[in-house]
């Protein structure tokens, strides 16, 4: 490395965030980037380790993952910003990355969770290390169309824009294909347009790429919602090959008594509707499910259920609370739970920060969940009866499973209630349509999990339709797998890294 002893010298800095109560006040990014010089130190803190842990994206412990699924080239690139090669950065940064400017913002830098300066201090800030070379690369003109020399007489549909679609598109059309892009809403970018906020992704950061994109030579359909206003008859006819990237959004229920009141919501409607309307008229078309002057429950504790607290804050909600099945997690590393794998803490993250701000307390509710939503005159939702819940260990399977505490239960005001608990795979009207077989949780079939042609000919998959609800990074790397499983299968080899 360019510094062995930087990891000695210099102490973990993170780019500042705004205070909570600032933010709030608009839907912006809030985090402010380091100057140059003390990103070079952050970059000098990335050891001469020996074995990398941080690109390996590989099962380790006991099947747990550790580090980039992408195998990015941490510590290359860490040398090359330390030693002023930016230019360099960039090169090897976009050798695994389609998106740098995506995962840099969204991922929850699985990388740095498996960072051996991580072993016994703090890891290198390896997630805004790539935010820092990807922003330098736009700014300084680095990042340019890169449109094939000789194009190939074969055609592919992309279903879906998020990230794995993006993916696969981007890889295929460079190879000399001819891509086209279908999506079912009015804008490009899946899940990164409609189901991540503002505050993490400012949507322009997915329109600089979309458009850079179509210089390249891909074509982009909106509104296009194949299996229904267009078929897929249609498309097998017309196109080489099909790739299947529309997502794990299925969203999971709460079966519970007066779950047909008004004011519930699944999150990514919630926060969909936000989105759409701050984009068209900065949320002055009404458009929107509003929070403002509500009694907010979210259920769920996961990342969409932060997303849904941030937005009712700044929404103006009158009080919100998050309930979360699970037990707290340790503050620290349970001994069961030891470096790479990814720790198993507890994370205070924006939403929650902010929450704590505002109303004087952490919004969570641990081992808890709906007994039933109770509803007015009206049929509008007002409260919500919540029991306890304890771990209890299944005898026979030896897994533990969430018993009801009785006696427990506590009536909490609600007039929105959103639930964000997770989404169980594909929805049912596309996998019809193509005709392809889904394992129990409706997830597409490939032969093995490294594998993405489906049961029906010339029909691929990748990303969270193939796996899972998962994350960003994952599905980029899907797509861009998907993309090589597709050149293999239309030339007969393929020369994608």
């Amino acid at each position: 490395m360019g510094k062995s002893t930087g990891f000695l010298e210099y102490g973990r800095m993170d780019n500042a965030g705004q205070e909570p109560l600032e933010r709030i006040k608009t839907y912006r990014e809030f985090h402010t980037p380091l100057d140059m010089e003390e990103r070079k130190k952050q970059a000098a803190r990335c050891m001469d380790c020996g074995v990398p842990f941080c690109q390996s994206g590989k099962p380790l412990i006991g099947g747990m993952a550790a580090g980039c699924p992408l195998n990015n080239l941490c510590p290359e690139w860490n040398d090359l910003i330390y030693k002023d090669n930016m230019e360099g950065a960039v090169k090897r940064l976009l050798l695994t990355n389609s998106f740098p400017e995506f995962t840099a913002r969204v991922c929850p830098a699985l990388c740095e969770k498996s960072c051996t300066c991580g072993l016994h201090g703090d890891p290198v800030t390896v997630k805004e290390n790539e935010y820092a070379i990807i922003e330098y690369a736009f700014e300084n003109g680095l990042i340019k169309p890169q449109i094939p020399a000789v194009r190939t007489d074969k055609k592919i549909a992309v279903i879906g824009s998020g990230p794995a679609g993006l993916a696969a598109a981007q890889r295929l059309n460079r190879r000399g294909h001819n891509v086209t892009v279908f999506e079912r809403e009015d804008r490009i970018g899946g899940l990164l347009m409609y189901g991540i906020p503002n505050m993490k992704l400012e949507k322009n950061i997915i329109d600089r790429r979309v458009k850079l994109m179509e210089e390249e030579g891909v074509v982009f359909r909106t509104n296009a919602d194949v299996g229904n206003n267009i078929s897929a008859d249609e498309i097998k006819s017309r196109f080489d090959a099909v790739i299947l990237c529309c997502g794990s959004s299925n969203p999971r229920n709460i079966q519970a008594p007066g779950r047909d009141a008004n004011g519930i919501y699944y999150a990514l409607d919630f926060l969909k509707a936000t989105t759409k309307s701050l984009t068209n008229s900065n949320l002055s078309d009404g458009y929107y499910i509003s929070a403002k002057y509500k009694n907010v429950i979210v259920i769920g504790g996961g990342d969409t259920g932060n997303d849904c607290v941030g937005t009712s804050i700044r929404h103006g909600c009158k009080s919100v609370v998050q309930l979360e099945m699970m037990p707290k997690l340790p503050d620290s590393r349970a001994e069961d739970n030891p470096w790479p794998e990814w720790p198993k803490v507890c994370k205070t993250d924006y939403g929650q920060e902010e929450a704590i701000a505002v109303f004087g307390r952490d919004p969570r509710i641990y081992q808890t969940t709906v007994k039933q939503f109770i509803k007015n005159e009206s049929g509008n939702i007002c409260a919500v009866e919540t029991i306890k819940l304890q771990p209890v260990k299944d005898d026979a399977s030896g897994r533990i499973r969430m018993e009801e505490i009785q006696g427990s239960e506590q009536i909490l005001p609600a007039d929105l209630v959103l639930i964000a608990a997770g989404f169980l795979g594909s929805e049912s009207y596309i996998t019809n349509a193509f005709g392809v077989k889904t394992d129990g949780r409706t997830n597409v079939l490939t032969d093995s999990p490294e594998k993405y042609q489906t049961s029906e000919e010339k029909i691929f998959t990748a990303g969270d339709m193939h796996r899972g609800q998962s994350l960003v990074v994952w599905a980029i790397r899907e797509g861009r797998e998907a993309a090589k499983a597709v050149d293999e299968y239309l030339m007969g080899y393929s020369n994608l890294r």
